[in-house]
């Protein structure tokens, strides 16, 4: 089910395109990363979507039209846009139920979600005495109130240090192991590797690559190579049809592969040659490197 359609979606400020006739599916059960640099259009096409900003031309849909249009549709989305802004001197359960009040949300189980973003043990602490990355998880656990079908997240990670990164990261991986399909934007690179299974590179309001993580990223790898004598290694290498590329490098060789072969292959076919590797290690390529790749046109 695409439980999100945009079509052709496009919004201007005066002569700034934001947005520039976006298309793109969110699948259930993805997580779906929007990444791109800041000012890319992330948050105007977050906004557009839960009816906070208009667009100006293209529509979107949620859920197949199941539950029809207007605030009867984000009664199934939770959304994180902003800062979350608590009451300092109230507990964490005391903020969560002002949430569910003002969503009229009933029989909520604020103990179930608190143990989900791990903060059950400092229930009774007021917010003001919260780290950075435990407010954000408070507030990750106040979108789940109403238990809705879709999470949208604006930068969940922004301004955090690695441990807070660390805390909200697996407390969106474990919402999504529920079942949960997650609509999040990120300029970090590393956040949606490690936490997406799906992606969109969004540059100047432009989408410029979708698929999966995986799709997205290149298939070649990189493989680091050395011997004693790297001069006969490359003419070993050179006479391989699944080799892209060699360059020299102060181990030895830095070595682009074809999908379908790896290190152990070019290991087994140096011994069989009689050549003693001293280095070899295999590196695939990273998100980042496909990014500014895709980005720098």
């Amino acid at each position: 089910m695409k439980v999100l359609q945009i079509n052709n979606l496009t919004k201007h400020y005066g002569r700034i395109t934001a947005v520039n006739q976006l298309n793109l599916d969110v699948e259930q059960g993805q997580i779906m990363g929007v990444l791109g640099p800041n000012g890319s259009g992330k948050t105007t096409t977050l906004g557009i979507v839960l009816g906070i900003t208009k667009a100006d031309s293209g529509d979107f849909q949620w859920f197949e039209g199941q539950y029809g249009i207007g605030s009867s549709v984000l009664t199934h989305v939770g959304s994180l846009l902003e800062t979350p802004n608590f009451y300092p001197y109230m507990t964490a359960e005391e903020n969560l139920a002002v949430v569910a009040h003002i969503k009229r949300a009933k029989n909520v189980d604020f103990n179930h979600l608190l143990q989900i973003v791990n903060l059950a043990h400092r229930k009774d602490t007021p917010f003001r005495g919260y780290s950075l990355g435990m407010k954000q998880r408070l507030a990750i656990a106040a979108t789940m109130v109403g238990d809705p079908d879709v999470l949208i997240f604006d930068e969940p990670t922004n301004g955090l240090d690695p441990t807070g990164i660390a805390e909200v990261r697996e407390t969106i991986k474990s919402i999504a192991a529920q079942g949960k399909t997650i609509f999040m934007a990120s300029h970090i690179l590393d956040e949606v590797e490690k936490v997406c299974s799906h992606v969109a590179i969004i540059k100047n309001g432009n989408l410029l690559a979708t698929g999966e993580v995986g799709s997205i990223l290149g298939k070649d790898l990189t493989i680091e190579i050395g011997s004693k004598d790297n001069d006969i290694l490359r003419g070993m290498l050179s006479e391989l049809n699944y080799i892209v590329k060699i360059e020299n490098r102060p181990f030895g060789l830095s070595v682009n592969i074809k999908q379908g072969f790896g290190a152990f292959d070019l290991s087994q076919l140096a011994f069989e040659k009689g050549i003693v590797l001293t280095h070899l290690v295999e590196k695939k390529r990273s998100l980042e490197q496909e990014f500014l790749e895709i980005t720098s046109s």
